[in-house]
């Protein structure tokens, strides 16, 4: 049994992880400022009002600060200026709140106006102080606290498995992007993937907007793997645990599926896999989503009976768990005879394993199986009347693809 998937709902589950990196300091929104006087409502008085206002009778200069307290979402390139009006800028400081880093600025000659030596960080957050002085010599101080825009979307994607999960020795990075990237050095360098086994991580690209990581091998059980994303000096950290190994077999010749857990069958279960017409792909996939019921429709795949209605239309398949994007699952069946299981391979591509309707009884072998299995877990197909490997970029089949060939994919190895 197949159907289609519109969009891996893993990937979807983490989108926003990378808006996340742009949105520490940018607030995000159309671009906004407090303002006072000129709108409805209350709103505050920037601070450099606020500061004038205390002083107003000890000095006649008056500081203006643009964009003014508040700002956010200005532009990287010429928006900052501090000018005085009825006297002179004595000292104008304007620093990355993120680092501490001071700005360099430059003073007119004239003393009236000052503005930074350059463009300013994306996504950054900046504060200015600026101290004027009358022609008697009486201070007056004014501040302010501005965000710059974040980055453009060339860097806003997706990001799976999600921050603080725990996952099967499969599991790759994957991360997707909203559109296809042209300088992926650029991008895949501001991307690092560690392991605390020491496995060496590597990235592949499958296309303009899909670049996966992962070791040569799979994944180290109970080993933790840090992504680090960093953008225009923003950087964000997601860290993920590996489970213990869990690796099962479907021999399609057997119609057996064996169980492996940390080098050890725990159990062997009899499976119906693809029919003649419809074989099942051979290759190792990885679960990437799991359903205790789901609707499959066989006309979502293009499988239509002659009168144009769908191969099939079952609403509630059970325990069905993700192998493919293109709609391969291992899952429960409840319509077929007994007696198929270990001795007849009989659906349209998928793995079957015996189940009742509804999935409620948990000593079945498809919820067996379905409760001792978790996102990551790897699936390996051998002896498919299918003459073609699963293709590494249909779901997470990325081991089916030589490691040579794997680092060869990278922009930056």
């Amino acid at each position: 049994m197949i159907t289609a998937r519109k969009r891996r709902t893993g990937l979807m589950a983490m989108a926003g992880v990378f808006g996340g990196v742009l949105a520490l300091t940018a607030l995000g929104g159309t671009s906004n400022a407090a303002t006072s006087g000129n709108g409805t409502g209350n709103h505050p008085k920037p601070q450099a009002q606020v500061d004038q206002t205390g002083a107003q009778d000890a000095s006649d200069a008056r500081i203006r600060i643009t964009p003014v307290q508040g700002a956010y979402d200005i532009g990287i390139n010429g928006p900052v200026k501090v000018t005085v009006s009825n006297g002179k800028l004595t000292k104008v400081t304007m620093t990355a709140v993120a680092t501490g880093t001071e700005i360099p600025g430059t003073l007119a000659a004239d003393g009236t106006s000052w503005t930074p030596n350059g463009p300013l960080q994306r996504a950054s957050e900046y504060q200015i102080a600026a101290e004027a002085a009358d022609a008697k010599g009486r201070s007056v101080t004014g501040t302010a606290t501005i965000t710059t825009v974040a980055p453009a979307n060339d860097f806003i994607g997706h990001l799976s498995p999600e921050d603080g999960s725990t996952v099967g020795v499969g599991m790759p990075v994957t991360v997707g992007f909203d559109k296809a990237i042209s300088d992926k050095a650029a991008v895949e360098s501001e991307i690092q993937v560690s392991s605390s086994s020491g496995q060496r991580v590597v990235g592949h690209w499958f296309n303009d907007d899909r670049l996966d990581f992962r070791p040569e091998n799979h994944w180290k059980p109970g080993s933790t793997v840090t992504v680090k994303l960093t953008r225009h000096g923003i950087q964000k950290t997601v860290t993920f645990k590996i489970g213990r190994s869990q690796i099962s077999t479907v021999d399609a010749r057997t119609k057996q599926m064996s169980v492996v857990r940390d080098g050890k069958t725990i159990r062997t279960i009899p499976i119906s896999s693809g029919s003649p017409e419809h074989p099942t792909y051979n290759g190792q996939m990885v679960i990437s989503e799991k359903f205790r019921h789901i609707h499959m429709n066989g006309a979502s795949v293009g499988l239509k009976k002659k009168d144009g209605k769908p191969a099939y239309d079952i609403k509630d398949v059970p325990h069905a768990m993700r192998l493919t994007d293109s709609g391969t699952f291992i899952h429960g069946n409840f319509w077929g005879a007994d007696s198929i299981f270990g001795k007849v391979n009989a659906s349209h591509g998928c793995v079957g394993l015996k189940d009742v309707e509804g999935g409620g009884d948990g000593k079945q072998p498809a919820a067996w199986f379905f409760d001792n299995s978790m996102i990551g877990d790897v699936v390996i197909v051998k002896n498919s009347a299918d003459k073609t490997m699963l293709a590494p970029d249909n779901g997470l089949g990325d081991w089916n693809m030589p490691w040579a060939e794997w680092v060869s994919g990278s922009a930056i190895h």
